[in-house]
């Protein structure tokens, strides 16, 4: 069993920064891919960021090419997702996932074993 808890989020302005993180519980940690997702109200849940096992791969979605970073301590446990130049568009919760055993990151929700509970992001205007 993993446990996913995020943290870090917030209100801030637009054009502003923030850090997510994300603390994993378990030994599966180190070989699990990991990805950031968000859903806004009355939207779907879109695909943010993914960072590979070993961290040596990322992936992003279109809408946070260059603003966004996914990066990852395996011997904190933990997943962080940097957000600058953030614009109100990108108010949403954002969840982190799990993906256990070594596999390739990957950008659909349904390829995660595990999820967050969730931080809330709001970016005023």
């Amino acid at each position: 069993q993993v446990q996913l808890v995020e943290s870090g989020g917030g209100l801030v302005q637009a054009g502003g920064s923030l850090r997510l993180s994300c603390a994993a519980s378990g030994r599966t940690f180190s070989s699990s891919a990991m990805g950031w997702f968000r859903q806004a109200p009355g939207k779907e849940r879109e695909f943010v960021a993914a960072i590979s096992w070993n961290g040596g791969n990322t992936n992003y979605g279109d809408s946070v090419k260059g603003r966004f970073t996914i990066s990852r301590d395996n011997a904190e446990n933990t997943v962080y997702l940097r957000m600058t130049s953030l614009k109100p568009e990108d108010t949403a919760v954002y969840y982190c996932a799990a993906r256990f055993g070594m596999l390739p990151m990957a950008k659909f929700s349904s390829d995660y074993n595990y999820w967050g509970q969730g931080t809330q992001v709001t970016v005023s205007s």
